[in-house]
């Protein structure tokens, strides 16, 4: 385009040629202008440039109206002045998988949002929104396609296919949204209402499925690599990459333990020329049995008896023995409801409660206890035959002796794994003599003070579990009396009336508040003197469900 003359003492263009020439321009064209012409306006002409609605209007479009081929393109040119241009390109490939992959999610995320979005619009009938959200959703698509095919190598005919059904279905519900917005006829907008709902749900179907096709094919290539490869380097890498897709949710942890990921990666630890990986390779293990299928393939593969194998090895490092305990913890979690066929778990339970045992005598760091001792809590209500064992081994000496050395149990989520393993242990009546020697009353009365340092509502949670299971396993030892005579000498009774009475030391827990009343009781049957009348009448003679009301009903009204 040819630039106008200036017609003024400066030698600025009139504005009305720079309108004229402006809205001559297209595309591209007309962005590149923008930025040429507003650095050299005077401000009073620009400040009345801006007041056009037409310019104004423009404006708000042209992030809207960009060539998104335009764009990939450019993107996907490499900048090199190397020779070697090859080499480089392929390792940087190599190198950046896991950064492309995260890219992906992340475009994947964007469209999922937008077309939320763009249905809540729909509803409303926000027709202009609806469109403008189109468009871009067309945008992202389109980019999330390009910058994946840069990188990836040998995508499937049935991906490619579906990659052109989503470009298609994509572009048809933005010529679809564009008609709409063209017409202020109701009756036409309700009739075409429909059309854009089933549209908008074919496009959110193309996309699932290939988002589900792209990281299924991804999965399989980083398996492919730790099953085929004698590299270090490379089977690092993948393990690094497929460790970093199990955290994107338990869905791409199903996808890699289908795909075989459970018996690759049980076949690395296996492989004595592969050691140096083992604590990645469990701690990806880890991550992927969060769900059913993982569990299954563990299953299948022997994966327990592998790991009972790693954890009484004493030639593997501490980090290993701690990733291996980390596997277990996960595997015995009693949240999960499919830990039942782990049948060969029990036939692998005494050998490895006892490394366990010795890995948290052992412990150099916090983070090593906490993973050890999170799977001896986990496996005491995996089978109460554990707590036969861990008595046999002395474990409650080594935990309370543990628990004074604030180097190991330095956070409120290490004393809620030990005290999850005394309360479970204190259904066994050799225990009490135990908590005696071991001086474990005092420590039971310290987690009854247990608060948050950060607020942190992880943190805050973790010190109610620790109030909690200490109230519950005072109550279950003081049917010993020399265990409640020593509670009452530590002044318990007093601590637990005040977490009753006052919510916010409880942090206005009621399963903190349940243990405390029942542990009260307890204790008030064993020494009946160290409660006043008044804390007698409301906390321990009325029916536990009684006590429970008034105390809820304690906190102070403001209103």
């Amino acid at each position: 385009a040819t630039l106008p003359q200036g017609s003024g003492e400066l030698g600025i263009p009139h504005k009305d040629e720079w309108i004229e020439l402006c809205c001559a321009a297209g595309g591209y064209s007309k962005v590149v202008l923008l930025c040429l012409i507003l650095p050299s306006l005077s401000l009073p002409f620009s400040m009345h440039l801006i007041q056009v609605d037409s310019v104004q209007r423009w404006m708000e479009d042209l992030k809207l109206m960009t060539d998104c081929e335009c764009m990939c393109i450019l993107q996907s040119k490499p900048i090199s002045i190397e020779k070697d241009e090859q080499n480089e390109l392929i390792l940087s490939s190599q190198y950046s998988t896991c950064d492309n992959l995260e890219l992906l999610l992340k475009r994947a995320w964007i469209i999922s949002t937008e077309l939320t979005r763009i249905a809540q619009k729909l509803e409303k009938n926000r027709w202009q929104r609806v469109h403008s959200m189109t468009v871009r959703v067309n945008c992202h698509v389109r980019s999330m396609i390009n910058e994946y095919n840069t990188f990836t190598r040998n995508s499937s005919e049935e991906m490619h296919q579906f990659e052109k059904l989503l470009i298609d279905k994509c572009s048809e519900f933005t010529a679809i949204t564009e008609r709409c917005i063209q017409t202020e006829d109701e009756q036409i907008l309700k009739s075409m209402k429909s059309c854009i709902n089933e549209t908008l749900t074919t496009v959110a179907q193309y996309f699932g499925q290939l988002i589900e096709l792209v990281l299924t094919h991804e999965a399989q290539n980083l398996l492919r690599q730790i099953e085929l490869s004698d590299s270090m380097y490379i089977t690092e890498s993948a393990i690094s990459s497929l460790f970093s897709l199990t955290q994107e949710g338990a869905h791409l942890c199903r996808i890699i333990a289908k795909e075989g990921g459970v018996v690759a990666l049980f076949k690395i630890c296996r492989q004595d020329c592969f050691r140096c990986l083992y604590p990645q390779t469990l701690r990806t293990l880890a991550s992927i049995c969060c769900v059913e299928e993982g569990m299954h393939q563990l299953e299948k593969v022997d994966g327990i008896l592998c790991l009972a194998d790693i954890l009484t090895d004493n030639s593997h490092s501490e980090a290993t023995h701690a990733e291996a305990a980390a596997v277990i913890a996960q595997i015995t979690s009693p949240h999960l409801t499919f830990t039942q066929h782990l049948s060969s778990f029990l036939e692998n339970m005494e050998e490895i409660v006892t490394a366990l045992v010795k890995l948290c005598q052992e412990a150099s760091s916090g983070e090593v206890f906490l993973l050890a001792s999170a799977a001896l809590a986990n496996i005491t209500f995996f089978d109460t035959m554990a707590c036969e064992i861990l008595l046999q081994l002395n474990a409650m000496k080594i935990l309370l002796a543990a628990c004074s050395d604030k180097h190991i149990v330095d956070t409120p989520y290490s004393r809620d794994q030990v005290v999850t393993i005394l309360a479970n242990m204190s259904v066994l009546d050799q225990c009490a003599s135990e908590i005696i020697q071991g001086n474990g009353v005092q420590l039971l009365m310290e987690m009854l003070f247990e608060r948050s340092s950060s607020g942190n509502s992880a943190e805050v949670a973790a010190c109610e579990r620790v109030q909690q299971k200490s109230a519950v396993t005072l109550a279950r030892l003081s049917r010993d009396p020399e265990v409640a005579d020593a509670a009452v000498k530590l002044s318990c009774i007093p601590r637990l009336i005040k977490l009753c009475r006052s919510p916010t030391e409880r942090n206005n827990s009621d399963s903190v508040l349940v243990a405390c009343l029942a542990a009260l009781r307890r204790l008030a049957v064993m020494s009946p003197d160290g409660l006043e009348d008044s804390d007698f009448q409301q906390l321990v003679k009325p029916r536990l469900v009684d006590s429970f009301l008034l105390c809820t009903n304690m906190e102070e009204s403001f209103v």
